[in-house]
């Protein structure tokens, strides 16, 4: 999925919160430290990594608040967060503002809270009503909307690990088709103890459980400010192995990517996967290695260095190089590769160009 370069969608702003703490300084900076985060026990004892003193009531006020589950706080946040950055006035034209958010299941606590509720009530219908937006997949992305007056198209995108590249995905579509004029595109996941139990039964405990969300401002190349421009998104590759070589169908869907956007991987400057699976032998790392070699590979800090975030992984990857590019010497390589891969077999690849498409 590629595009004329004077239609591609930029990047031009992009803010994080992560448990590395609140905006986009403080994200780059624990990237470019390489330090990990403090780690809290939650849930059946494991250790997660947390976004630092983040309280949805302290942080809005009680007014509208009270039934604001944790994955909407933040996501609410980060559209505030890079609003701010975009200097747009409170009373600005928001009514060609996008928003696309993905997310694992939005909020697994509040469905996990209300079905309790359902159960353990003198009626099934014994509820609270303000609790049931919070069960629904797409509050957040609804919340930030209402919460600051976008009126653009809104979509929430589920995808396992390679939700945050499909997210981009349909921001990139909503530009080209003038659907939006521009896009707020995120990805979010929370830590909750309901979390943490689901993951621990899944997977034993075997990664570090992480929470936060990155969001970045799209835009199309021929309307925004040139000296704005982060990186240019050339194009994006997804498909689903069904043969078991998670391996092969990555090396497949990123060849195939560079071949029709007419680039040398040998321009590719950074290259960061997902971090699937944790521990050692991962295929992503394989692949980007055979592809790019160790220097690109490793000029970015693996994703799970702040835990694992599912469903925000890639976008939080994207964050990552984006911290490592800013004022660094590109040289003749200019483009950057993100992946994502999911135990269901999805695989999805973005190829970016920093800075402007020239």
């Amino acid at each position: 999925m590629t595009a004329p370069a004077r239609r591609r969608p930029v990047i031009s702003a992009w803010t994080a919160i992560s448990p590395f703490g609140y905006g986009r300084e403080a994200f780059a900076d624990g990237v470019r430290s390489r330090r990990e985060p403090a780690l809290e026990t939650a849930g059946p004892g494991d250790p997660a990594a947390v976004v630092p003193s983040f309280d949805v009531r302290e942080m809005f006020g009680r007014k509208k608040t009270r039934a604001m589950n944790r994955v909407s706080g933040l996501t609410v946040a980060a559209a505030q967060q890079l609003l701010a950055d975009m200097e747009l006035a409170p009373d600005g034209d928001r009514e060609h503002i996008g928003f696309v958010l993905g997310t694992t299941t939005g909020s697994a606590q509040s469905m996990m809270d209300l079905t309790r509720a359902s159960i353990t009530g003198e009626q099934p219908d014994h509820v609270e009503p303000a609790a049931v937006p919070g069960t629904v997949m797409n509050c957040a992305a609804g919340q930030a909307a209402i919460w600051h007056g976008l009126k653009g198209p809104n979509a929430t995108i589920a995808a396992g690990r390679t939700t945050g590249l499909q997210a981009l995905n349909y921001a990139r579509r909503l530009l080209m088709t003038e659907r939006a004029a521009q896009v707020l595109c995120g990805a979010a996941e929370e830590h909750s103890d309901a979390r943490s139990w689901l993951e621990h039964h899944r997977r034993g405990g075997a990664a570090t459980l992480g929470e936060g969300c990155a969001m970045f401002l799209l835009e199309p190349a021929d309307s925004a400010d040139p000296r704005t421009v982060l990186a240019t998104l050339t194009g994006i590759d997804s498909r689903i192995c069904l043969d078991g070589d998670l391996a092969g169908t990555l090396h497949a869907t990123v060849t195939s990517l560079l071949n029709r956007s007419g680039v040398n991987a040998d321009r590719v400057w950074a290259a960061v996967g997902s971090g699937f699976p944790a521990g050692a032998d991962r295929p992503e790392d394989v692949t980007l290695r055979q592809l790019f070699g160790d220097e690109v590979t490793d000029r970015v800090p693996p994703v799970d260095l702040i835990g694992d975030t599912s469903a925000a992984t890639a976008l939080f990857g994207l964050a990552s190089v984006l911290s490592i590019a800013d004022g660094a010497d590109h040289g003749a390589q200019d483009h950057i590769v993100v992946t994502a891969c999911d135990d269901d077999g999805s695989v999805a690849c973005a190829l970016l160009q920093l800075g402007g498409a020239r």
